[in-house]
């Protein structure tokens, strides 16, 4: 239960979420960690991109590719994002403040809704420009996990998404509404920031420069970060309650470890993607 005295001996957590505070005649609070987070996910993603193809492993032509990709990704992922995290999570808090949808800066987004919302852009980019669905699928599932490292940290300075109660020595007091703090909690932001960010990041920085059937990487993502998801929520504080005896975010993550599988299973035999010049 929430408590208005912090518990002693655990590190309570102080941080600021603005990272760079305006003056007050501005009348705006300031830029936030969770902006500079997604800011600098994209940042990340376009210089992958660019540098892969050069590198002659992505199915982009041309610096347009790199750009009309990019902003294909990041419209889905902002809009997709959003919209998840209302439908699945916030719906009781967007009916009684509708305006929260836009003010993404101080955090909450989906990543299922992210990844439907970047699958659309992925989709209507192959389209458009005549390449790979699966292939431009995999370039953008390679730069993602970076982008999920940012996150999770940032959701870790918002004090949000904090994990179950715990007496192990790393737990974190964090603060609450009304003055109030939680009891020493899993710091399940960092868990999730290395299971879900750093380690598929290793691991699709490794696999990339390969020579891999189109669809193989993908499907590799979805099902490492499902699985790394399930883990993570059997020790974080469920947003939305449970579906079927397991939390929201483990349920929706069993559709997208299934369609990882499929992709997986459906590159068996098939021939790698040559290297482009």
């Amino acid at each position: 239960m929430p408590t208005e005295i912090p518990t002693a001996g655990f590190w309570v957590h102080n941080l600021d979420p603005i990272a760079i505070h305006f003056p007050q005649s501005w009348g705006l609070h300031g830029i936030y960690w969770y902006g500079l987070a997604y800011a600098s996910a994209f940042l990340i993603g376009g210089w992958l991109m660019g540098r892969w193809r050069r590198q002659g492993l992505a199915p982009l032509r041309s610096a347009e590719d790199d750009s009309a990709l990019l902003t294909a990704v990041i419209a889905g992922v902002v809009f997709g994002g959003r919209i998840g995290h209302v439908v699945l999570y916030a719906g009781e808090e967007f009916l009684s403040d509708p305006a929260m949808i836009f003010r993404v800066w101080q955090g909450g987004m989906s990543f299922h809704g992210g990844i439907v919302g970047s699958g659309l852009g992925v989709a209507w980019f192959a389209r458009t420009r005549r390449r790979s669905y699966y292939e431009v699928g995999d370039l953008i599932c390679a730069c993602a996990p970076a982008g999920l490292l940012l996150g999770r940290l940032a959701n870790f300075i918002n004090a949000e998404l904090i994990g179950r109660p715990t007496n192990l020595p790393w737990a974190v007091v964090f603060p609450l509404p009304g003055g109030l703090y939680s009891p020493p909690s899993h710091p399940s932001q960092l868990y999730e920031a290395t299971l879900e960010g750093l380690l598929p990041m290793l691991w699709m920085w490794m696999r990339y420069p390969r020579r891999l059937p189109p669809g193989r990487l993908g499907g590799e993502f979805l099902m490492l970060y499902a699985g790394a998801r399930i883990l993570c929520e059997t020790v974080r504080l469920p947003e939305d309650g449970y579906i079927i005896g397991i939390t929201a975010g483990q349920f929706w993550c069993l559709p997208m470890a299934a369609y990882g599988l499929w992709l997986v299973l459906r590159t068996r035999g098939q021939p790698a993607q040559p290297l482009r010049t």
